[in-house]
């Protein structure tokens, strides 16, 4: 390690049981404190020992709340599993879809374990390589955001826990509700693009809903997979381009709908309107 090239910072850290919080020190890193934020960072808890969590904040300068913390390095003790008992404020429904170099073209339904502004932990059995691009979809609101693979290791019960890091902090992703007013309407639509062969194909199809940012189309789940990008037309209002973000779940009532995001913002064939408040009448004067 070159001299003069390294920092010290300082993550502010809390166990996942809720009886630690302060502020760690780390010397001798070159790496920036946005890709610190973006993983899991091993610290010692006083009561549960080590642990593996996302930094809440961090800092080149040593906050004035802190207590002169000692300078450490990462934890290399094993930590102990993670109890989804102790963590279900962290538990958000979360469909992770994209392209792997081991499994090619997936989609997996998984939630968090933890997350933050910067990104998530969550669980998936799909193996996934370091630094590859994937998509996030919170299931709450339906909104997606591109994501990168930051961390990897091996999960206590089957597959791998994975740190997905958002391409810029965006607090505002894990809401619970959505940006957006979505208005339940039937229009019907034409949809185009390529089924999962290969093949090109034009389907009639009808939206359950639309919004800005997209819409959910009915009737053509076995036409298409998360990532596929498909043209939707309606007659007389023009067309858009979307990517299709999820697919129903097989046995739910979803099943064989879509869920589709769109990426031309501002260029939809359809008019989003809020529900305005009702206003009675203005009587005629005398």
């Amino acid at each position: 390690m070159i001299s003069g090239t390294t920092k010290t910072f300082y993550l502010h850290v809390r166990c996942p049981y809720g009886d630690f919080e302060d502020w760690v020190g780390v010397r001798g890193l070159i790496e920036p404190l946005e890709q610190l934020l973006a993983a899991p960072f091993a610290f010692e808890c006083p009561t549960h020992g080590v642990q593996t969590e996302f930094p809440l904040e961090g800092s080149e300068k040593r906050p004035s709340t802190t207590q002169n913390p000692p300078p450490a390095t990462r934890a290399t003790a094993p930590r102990r599993p993670a109890r989804s008992s102790e963590r279900k404020l962290f538990h958000v429904p979360v469909f992770v879809y994209g392209w792997s170099k081991s499994a090619n073209s997936f989609h997996e339904d998984t939630t968090t374990l933890v997350f933050n502004a910067s990104g998530a932990l969550v669980r998936l059995l799909t193996p996934v390589e370091l630094g590859e691009s994937l998509f996030l979809v919170n299931k709450f609101t339906r909104e997606e955001q591109r994501v990168r693979v930051v961390f990897r290791e091996p999960h206590h019960e089957r597959g791998m826990r994975v740190g997905l890091a958002f391409e810029k902090p965006t607090p505002t992703f894990w809401r619970k509700t959505r940006r957006g007013p979505r208005a339940a309407k039937a229009l019907r639509v034409m949809v185009r693009g390529k089924d999962r062969n290969g093949n090109p194909f034009a389907h009639s199809s009808s939206t359950l809903d639309i919004s800005e940012d997209g819409a959910r189309l009915d009737g053509i789940a076995y036409l298409t997979a998360p990532g596929d990008i498909i043209e939707v037309k309606r007659r007389w209002h023009g067309k858009g381009r979307f990517r299709v973000a999820w697919l129903g779940q097989v046995g739910s009532f979803e099943a064989n709908q879509v869920g589709i995001c769109t990426l031309e913002p501002g260029h939809l064939p359809w008019r989003v309107k809020a529900d305005e408040p009702h206003r009675p009448k203005s009587q005629k004067k005398s």
